[in-house]
């Protein structure tokens, strides 16, 4: 190994193959000079590992978002809602969708009322859905309307059924319909019995089910009549071409 003299110069080892290191009127310099932290080290400065501390919230630096917080779909229940209308509803919609269908309708119901025919079903949907809703769905609202109106209309189909026979006749349900807002003349009335004859001729008797139908039928229609008697008269004029569908 050779040396240096200088002079005055403290003697010092020359080794070519090192890097010269800062002089002592230089700056201490930084890695690579210096041993490199180790990323792994807890409370390393300067390093990305576990412990090490988190980098400052200044430019270049962006906060992970919040956590976001799951809408709670039942909200929309009315106020006072019985539990065991919103307990049914939470039953069927397994998967928090917030809304359900004819099936699930069909299973909520059959807790309380009883299984009702799938054109009962699609009736219930249909006049009770949203305005805005074009799919065969409800959600809360609507299904806590369902459950109410069931529950008038099942405390009416019992107090006409006074043989306690679980049907009633067509004078029962024309007074029934009555009590309920809807004064039907007989022609629509022997139209909406019509449906359920068997062509034996036997008198026609009707089930909660087949109540329940021809009371939305009639809701149906009623709601429709009004939007052409805004006035209320009791009549309506329509035009061929406004009653055909389009």
């Amino acid at each position: 190994m050779a040396y240096h003299t200088g002079g005055s110069q403290a003697q010092v080892p020359y080794n070519p193959s090192a890097r010269p290191g800062p002089g002592p009127d230089q700056p201490q310099l930084a890695y690579p000079y210096q041993t490199p932290p180790n990323p792994y080290l807890p409370h390393a400065p300067g390093g990305g590992g576990i412990g090490s501390t988190p980098p400052p919230q200044g430019y270049g630096y962006y906060p992970p978002p919040p956590p976001q917080q799951q809408q709670n779909v039942y909200n929309s229940f009315p106020p006072g809602t019985s539990p065991d209308v919103i307990r049914n509803f939470q039953m069927v919609d397994r998967y928090q969708k917030g809304y359900i269908e004819e099936k699930e309708l069909q299973e909520a119901l059959s807790s309380n009322y009883q299984k009702f025919s799938r054109p009962t079903l699609r009736l219930l949907v249909f006049l009770f859905r949203n305005s805005g809703e074009s799919s065969y769905r409800i959600g809360p609202k609507e299904f806590a309307d369902v459950w109410n109106c069931l529950g008038q209309w099942r405390a009416m189909f019992d107090r006409f059924d006074r043989d306690r026979s679980g049907n009633i006749d067509s004078a029962e349900l024309r007074d029934a319909l009555y009590s309920l807002g809807y004064a039907l003349p007989p022609s629509v009335l022997q139209v909406l019995l019509s449906r359920y004859e068997d062509g034996t001729g036997r008198r026609v008797d009707l089930n909660f089910d087949s109540f329940v139908e021809c009371g939305m039928i009639v809701k149906g229609l009623t709601e429709k009549f009004k939007e052409k008697d805004p006035r209320y008269t009791g009549s309506a004029t329509l035009s061929y071409e406004r009653s055909c569908p389009s």
